[in-house]
């Protein structure tokens, strides 16, 4: 399956029994309530589908069971997020075999290669790999930024196609499109800067807080494709206190107790993280079901013409 790298793209959730296993009954209920809304891919084992605390026979299983659900509707995209280039091109090996469509790639996790060494890394991966990428730049977080002249020499690996833009700088949409135009596609990787970018370009958005209102993000993307603006920006303006959940600390609890709320999802984590208690669980409990109590009727978003530009 070729993928188109636009859209919505839910960054998934995984979800666990009580006994710390899979729960893969929750986690079909959850995808299908994505497909339902019209999701354009799925994207497993990032940040809050816990990756790192997923042994390797977990992922395959989250793959293996995400294909089968989605049948070839969407493309199934793994996370590779790893030390060692040698356990990178592995875990790429591995998604591959087990039925991925795709990967999203970190740079190296913990050590803070310089500019040649991540380099080095993603087309190491990306020459041991026939699947596409999408390389996640997340210099807030993982401490490493994709520069543009970087992406110059990634650029020269046909399937090295897409980033996931987490810089936090809107104006780097527009540097991105200016210098590579649609060689290199632009998914937002930030729920609260999400709207803006897609306006000022971006052709995707790996989303969050989609994992619990898969509709209403669905809703925003197609009707500000559609030239729909306004409509958009009514949903949006709704939806920010909720996508605050997602740029926090604890952002995959947050999301768990969303999940719950609407009926897609438990509240269970993989130690060392912990359900939220006392009064942080119920400020988050408090945003949810205001977010809840005001949820907007939205359009017949699905049946979306683009506008005609003559």
């Amino acid at each position: 399956m070729k993928i188109q790298w636009k859209g919505v793209m839910p960054a998934v959730t995984t979800k666990f029994t009580t006994q710390d296993t899979l729960d893969l009954d929750m986690f079909t209920v959850n995808i299908n309530a994505q497909l339902e809304a019209g999701v354009h891919g799925i994207i497993l084992g990032g940040t809050l589908g816990e990756a790192s605390t997923l042994s390797t026979e977990e992922k395959s299983t989250l793959i293996k069971t995400t294909a089968s659900i989605t049948n070839n509707k969407v493309p199934v995209i793994m996370n590779i997020a790893e030390q060692t280039t040698k356990d990178a091109i592995k875990a790429a090996h591995q998604a591959e075999k087990d039925g991925a469509n795709g990967l999203m790639m970190l740079p190296p996790m913990r050590y803070k290669a310089g500019e040649r060494e991540t380099i080095t890394y993603f087309k190491e991966v990306a020459t041991n790999t026939s699947l596409p990428i999408m390389v996640y730049n997340n210099p807030v977080d993982y401490k490493i930024e994709v520069t543009l002249d970087m992406f110059e020499e990634l650029l020269k690996e046909d399937n090295i196609q897409a980033v996931k833009e987490s810089t936090r700088d809107i104006s780097n949409v527009t540097r991105i499109k200016n210098r590579f135009g649609d060689r290199l596609k632009i998914l937002s990787g930030v729920d609260t800067l999400a709207l803006e970018s897609l306006l000022m370009g971006a052709d995707g958005w790996v989303a969050g807080l989609v994992d619990a209102f898969p509709a209403e993000t669905v809703a925003i993307y197609e009707l500000q494709k559609a030239g729909r603006i306004q409509e958009a920006l009514a949903i949006y303006r709704w939806f920010l206190p909720l996508l605050e959940l997602d740029i926090n600390a604890k952002l995959v609890q947050n999301i768990k107790l969303a999940e719950v709320a609407t009926g897609i999802g438990t509240e269970n984590v993989r130690a060392p993280r912990l359900p939220l208690i006392g009064e942080e669980r119920a400020n988050v409990l408090d945003i949810i079901q205001t977010g809840i109590n005001n949820r907007p009727i939205l359009p017949d978003y699905k049946s979306l013409q683009e506008p005609i530009i003559s």
